[in-house]
């Protein structure tokens, strides 16, 4: 198939997800195929949370318009300027998914389809409901796919190379049965963020954004602060009282309520707004409704530490001058050229022909 029919198609599936926004879903009869997908998608998105508790209707829509708004030719065409995908022996690619975010694993199965390959996706349980659709749609708008994706529950087989994706434990599983064959293995990151005490309340509500953002589950999400001595966190408190509400929630209140009962009868010191609670800690992954902090002297020693630190940290978010910084409220808008670890997927993918 020519790298211009898979563009197109991915194109096209982009136009099919601008109807389900976060604010508003309107069918729009214009969309190829619309008849046949559009109340199946509608239907999956409406029962997401039977599911996955932690997949509220609003995060399922906002991961569909994320790729929406990626899912377009300059962008596609941006994305692949540098790689020569025309002539492409076709590769098997496994890919293992997490399940933590909606379409967690997508940008994975775009890369082995627009690369010319052929995916062979095991999903998590956690998230298994949307990618097969968008798969017949793709198959719908460009017939060529059909073959070049296969699902399964079952083992792995008849692969060349392998993306996997999941914990700090699972990823030693993967290095165990995958180490003999080309692969890239990703496991647990988090991302963190500079407080300087100097932020307008407008930064620091989209860095509400970067924390909250699917409940904080994404490794894209801020679960730990670096604040000045002395940081007043009234400032951050107040600027974040906008997302109160997530305490209604009945999965985040367990979790607020679990972990808060066992800071405090581990005697854990502990600033809270009775939705969100910072605990100094030195490690990255915080659990839900819990925000680790630590104290910082000056941003070169920071940087430092990021640079030895950084195969455990996702994004740095900041408006400092550091290499690669996310603006807030951006960590859940990363590009096509963004790659998961750092780990350019394409250039993996291209390199299985030498």
């Amino acid at each position: 198939m020519k790298v211009e029919k898979r563009i197109n198609a991915f194109v096209k599936l982009g136009e099919f997800l601008s109807q389900f926004q976060p604010e508003k879903i309107i069918k729009n009869d214009t969309i190829l195929w619309n008849d046949l997908f559009f109340e199946p998608f509608l239907m999956q998105i409406k029962r997401g949370s039977e599911f996955n508790g932690w997949f509220t209707e609003n995060n399922i829509l906002y991961a569909f318009n994320s790729w929406y708004n990626i899912l377009n030719i300059n962008n596609i065409n941006k994305w692949i300027s540098t790689y020569n995908l025309n002539k492409v022996k076709p590769k098997n690619i496994g890919i293992i998914m997490a399940g933590n975010i909606p379409l967690v694993g997508f940008h994975d199965f775009l890369s082995v389809l627009i690369s010319g390959n052929n995916a062979i996706v095991k999903q998590s349980s956690s998230d298994k409901h949307y990618l097969p659709l968008i798969a017949k749609y793709l198959e719908k708008i460009e017939p060529e796919f059909k073959g070049k994706i296969t699902f399964t529950d079952k083992k792995l087989a008849n692969f060349d190379a392998v993306i996997a994706t999941g914990s700090n434990n699972t990823a030693r599983y993967f290095d165990y049965y995958f180490g003999k064959y080309p692969n890239i293995i990703r496991q647990n990151r988090n991302s963190v963020a500079i407080i300087t005490g100097k932020e307008t309340k407008e930064e620091l509500l989209k860095l509400g954004e970067d924390i909250f953002r699917y409940f904080g589950l994404g490794c894209r999400s801020v679960s730990k602060l670096y604040v000045p001595i002395d940081y007043d966190f009234d400032l951050f408190f107040n600027a974040i009282y906008e997302y109160k509400d997530l305490i209604n929630y009945i999965k985040y209140q367990n979790n607020y309520d679990y972990n808060k009962a066992v800071y405090l009868m581990s005697q854990f010191k502990l600033i809270e707004n009775g939705f969100l609670m910072l605990k100094e800690d030195v490690n990255y992954s915080s659990p839900i409704a819990t925000l680790f902090y630590e104290h910082y002297n000056d941003i070169e020693s920071l940087k430092q530490k990021f640079e030895m630190e950084k195969e455990s940290i996702q994004c740095i978010v900041g408006n400092q001058n550091i290499e690669n910084i996310v603006p807030f409220g951006e960590t859940q808008k990363p590009q096509l050229w963004d790659y998961a670890d750092n780990v350019d997927t394409l250039k993996f993918l291209q390199e299985l022909d030498k």
